[in-house]
């Protein structure tokens, strides 16, 4: 656990993709880089997690606090559901590698934040499923839908965003059944859950949005970089 005056270490998971820098065009760990400035700007140090090797309270014993970003289907072989034409291909490096980052997180009552794929990873991990097709969040490639959410008083979410607020959506899936001991704590107006909290946890929360695409509003990395110092209030 950090000490009030530092800057904690944030882990922040990576896309594994063929990528085109300088004079290569090689497989490489990459990441949007709102990411790395959220976590910044929020306090903290961001330090990459390539979805390679293997992950475990050793490993990531060194580490302050866990975001896992966004990025491609999980595989619904995951959670025991058969494939829907409209799921992405498997990725099996990024869902070995964060299904154990989020069980090792949680065997540390590391603080964590999942977004968007990072929720649904945090879902199944803990025995939820997938509902593999959505509408009407992920209105063209790259660019973000923007939903007003409602969001469950008395909540962790609550006290950081308040009662309602609007979010940068681009999903096209969502969390079916909800993982043990997760509680839904925010929905969308079509009844999608946007975010669930883990009630016991020193900070455990995921939102079906992309909070780190929005430069104005840090304060769920805030949150999240607060919660990795002594004297935290759960």
């Amino acid at each position: 656990m950090v000490s009030n005056g530092s800057r904690p270490l944030i882990g922040v998971s990576t896309y594994l993709e063929r990528a085109r820098f300088g004079v290569w065009d090689v497989e490489a760990a990459v990441l949007h880089r709102d990411y790395l400035d959220s976590v910044v700007r929020a306090g903290g140090n961001p330090v990459l997690l390539p979805p390679v090797g293997a992950w475990d309270t050793d490993s990531i014993g060194f580490l302050d606090g866990l975001v896992l970003s966004g990025g491609a289907d999980v595989d619904p072989a995951r959670y025991g559901r058969a494939r829907d034409p409209r799921t992405g291909p498997p990725r099996t490096d990024r869902d070995t590698a964060e299904l154990t980052l989020v069980r090792a997180a949680l065997e540390l009552d590391l603080p964590l934040l999942g977004v968007c794929r990072g929720m649904q990873v945090l879902n199944v991990a803990l025995g939820g499923t997938l509902h593999q097709h959505v509408e009407g969040h992920n209105p063209a490639p790259a660019v973000f839908e923007h939903t007003g959410i409602a969001v469950a008083p008395g909540t962790r979410l609550a006290r950081i965003v308040g009662p309602a607020t609007t979010v940068h959506c681009h999903h096209h899936q969502s969390l079916d059944v909800v993982g043990d001991g997760l509680a839904v704590v925010a929905s969308a107006p079509d009844g999608t859950v946007e975010a669930v909290e883990l009630p016991g946890a020193r900070f455990v929360l995921g939102v079906q949005s992309h909070p780190e695409a929005d430069s104005e509003d840090d304060r769920l990395f805030a949150a999240l970089v607060d919660a990795t110092r002594k004297g935290y209030a759960r």
